[in-house]
């Protein structure tokens, strides 16, 4: 069976993009990753796709219409069938969006709806909230909305700060998206309406357990 081709936009340092690479060096996953597009051409995820030898490209986000231009063409031209955010901090534009609608999938380091945009973290923290966490989701024009995949969860401990809550966050991210991408691949998720169903997926009664010794009980 063929593996997903799949394309991810970065910006910055990569470490959602190490995990799903990491991911698809298994020999069983159903997907690979076949081109990284950087909007940085100082990004150090980029120094993971040379040492993965996966192909990249660097496009400056000056202007939002010549770099979907230009991105779409390069995705076509790798033959892309799933597109990947992981870090990028661009506002790409509605018609790249629209072109790549149910086919492009970001992850935000909070459980949407709640905290979206900049600095989800210290959002959380300042509404005082029990729980955080992070979302997969389907990208659509309006920033930080789409049908959800996925979300972790983790616990927001009364000593945190920004720093410590975004480390534990991220954990869960590396789990959270490699799952995702997987569950695509096999070609179990479906968009209906504004809610995506999930084949064969059964949710359990206890969704999170973090308990202080720091285990993280929430996905397989």
């Amino acid at each position: 069976m063929a593996r997903l081709r799949v394309g991810v936009l970065i910006s910055g340092r990569g470490s959602n993009l190490q995990a799903l690479i990491a991911a698809c060096t298994e020999p069983r996953f159903p997907a690979e990753i076949v081109l990284i597009i950087s909007s940085h051409a100082s990004a150090p995820g980029l120094k993971l796709a040379e040492a993965a030898g996966i192909s990249a490209a660097v496009l400056p986000h000056r202007e939002r219409a010549a770099f979907a231009a230009a991105a779409d063409e390069l995705l076509r031209a790798h033959r892309v069938e799933l597109v990947g955010l992981a870090g990028f901090m661009r506002v790409l534009a509605h018609g790249f969006v629209d072109a790549w609608r149910d086919r492009m999938v970001n992850i935000h380091p909070s459980l949407l709806p709640a905290f979206q945009g900049l600095h989800a973290q210290r959002q959380a923290l300042a509404a005082g909230v029990r729980f955080s966490g992070c979302t997969v989701h389907f990208v659509r024009p309006e920033l930080d909305c789409g049908p959800i995949i996925g979300q972790a969860v983790v616990a927001v401990y009364p000593e945190d700060d920004e720093e410590r809550l975004a480390a534990r966050i991220l954990a869960v991210e590396h789990r959270l998206y490699p799952l995702a991408l997987r569950l695509i691949a096999e070609g179990r998720v479906r968009v209906v309406g504004d809610r995506v169903e999930i084949d064969g997926w059964q949710v359990p009664e206890v969704m999170a357990l973090n308990p202080r010794d720091g285990r993280q009980d929430l996905l397989p």
